[in-house]
């Protein structure tokens, strides 16, 4: 009878309407088989209810219970059962049907899922609807737990397994007194990924050695000289150059080229736009010179500032033209662009967030969660199928070989747009 009222009903309300009815007959009929399986679980451990086995499980009555069905909550009544123990003290004995069907592991899903698309602690009940009667203090906790277990997800990873080239570092600011550094590594089959992170009040070459340990302790190695690319500061490249002596730094051209610009007339931009477009597309360490060359010029006939900041990067801005390499790597080994798109994805998932309390791990969760979410989206870098001739050019020299020009302690030159000036990459910031 109750089946036909349902397919009655069905039949008179609307497509909306009807949905609700059969899922509100579902969730009926699954909490009735539960309620049925737990009294078989009871009957089975202690016996017929008009025959009790007489053994040491018994009925103890009943209580208000909850289960989840189809991510949602339902009251049911829980049956008890007790275990008699010696000196006449007895033990609640927990029923594995009710144990599995509260599990909330389908309601903590939905729940994080909200959370990660950024909706906050306060709304999560106004689009979790089954959420309701969670507070905003239990959605925070299991925020945090879940958290934990991003930060442990990223820092656990075995980095010894993997063949590393490339290093790139950047910083990004998530509050006025906290920042964080990011490390990003691709291997020798071009692939990216999130290595680690520091967190500090600063940029500091400090917290740029602590990460660099922290990856050497989880195993991050190179068989031959590291290439890394930096954004120009100064903390992170005298970090790098500690760890990694003979590494072959490149100066990211975006971050060159965003300061060069600010101390420039606008009138100048599209210009200068146009000759770091061409830096980033010849081939080679002369063509490379010649166009540094043509910067230069243009540079020092319009601003002396502008001038200066050019030749504070020295040999750094084109030292990967100088291993003489395919252009195809310059997409993404001339800049720290693979940081820069994974900390975009990070503001968008952090935007929420006002404020990071320093005393707890906070920004560490948020920062774990986010990075590890726009690691997703990675894919290999263009061009990877050269990146053997990388390797081959950063493999280094024979014992008592002179280094490449350009890199060691060796001084580099530019030509004509900078006559005598030159700059000795193992001090140069």
């Amino acid at each position: 009878m109750r089946e036909f009222r349902l397919f009655e009903s069905l039949g008179q309300g609307s497509p909306g309407e009807a949905a609700e009815v059969f899922r509100g007959f579902m969730r009926s009929a699954v909490r009735e088989l539960i309620c049925r399986v737990m009294a078989e679980e009871v009957a089975e451990l202690c016996g017929p209810r008009h025959h009790p086995s007489g053994g040491e499980a018994y009925r103890a009555g009943s209580s208000p219970g909850r289960v989840h069905i189809g991510g949602e909550r339902e009251e049911v009544v829980r049956p008890r059962v007790r275990r008699r123990k010696a000196g006449g003290r007895s033990e609640e004995v927990g029923l594995e049907t009710y144990t599995a069907a509260a599990d909330p592991s389908e309601l903590e899903a939905s729940i994080m899922a909200a959370l990660k698309a950024g909706v906050s602690t306060r709304e999560v009940r106004d689009v979790v609807p089954e959420a309701i009667g969670t507070g905003r203090s239990s959605v925070s906790r299991l925020w945090q737990q879940v958290g934990h277990e991003f930060v442990e997800e990223l820092r656990g990873r075995d980095l010894g397994q993997t063949d590393w080239v490339v290093l790139l570092l950047d910083g990004i600011c998530l509050a006025p007194d906290q920042t964080a550094i990011v490390a990003v590594g691709i291997d020798r089959e071009g692939r990216k990924r999130v290595l680690d992170f520091e967190l500090g009040s600063s940029e500091s070459k400090e917290i740029c050695r602590d990460l660099l340990r922290r990856l050497a302790r989880r195993g991050f190695r190179v068989n031959r000289r590291l290439f890394a690319v930096l954004d120009g500061s100064d903390a992170l490249r005298s970090a790098v150059v500690e760890i990694f002596p003979d590494a072959v730094i490149q100066r990211c051209l975006v971050h060159k080229e965003r300061n060069i610009k600010s101390k420039l007339s606008k009138r100048h931009w599209g210009e200068l736009a146009r000759l770091f477009k061409r830096l980033r597309q010849v081939q080679g360490a002369e063509a490379a010179a010649e166009v540094v060359d043509e910067i230069g010029r243009f540079l020092k006939a319009k601003n002396a500032d502008a001038h200066a900041s050019l030749l504070e990067a020295g040999g750094e801005l084109t030292a990967l033209h100088r291993l003489n390499v395919s252009n195809t790597l310059h997409l993404n080994l001339l800049s720290t662009n693979a940081i820069e798109n994974a900390f975009r994805n990070t503001r968008r998932k952090m935007r929420r967030v006002t404020r990071f309390r320093p005393e707890t791990d906070q920004a560490s969760r948020w920062l774990a969660f986010s990075l590890l979410d726009a690691e997703k989206g990675f894919r290999r870098i263009t061009g990877y199928t050269d990146i053997e001739s990388l390797v081959a050019a950063l493999e280094r020299p024979p014992t008592g070989a002179q280094s490449p020009p350009g890199f060691g302690s060796e001084a580099f030159a530019y030509g004509s747009a900078f006559g005598t000036e030159t700059r000795n990459l193992s001090t140069e910031s």
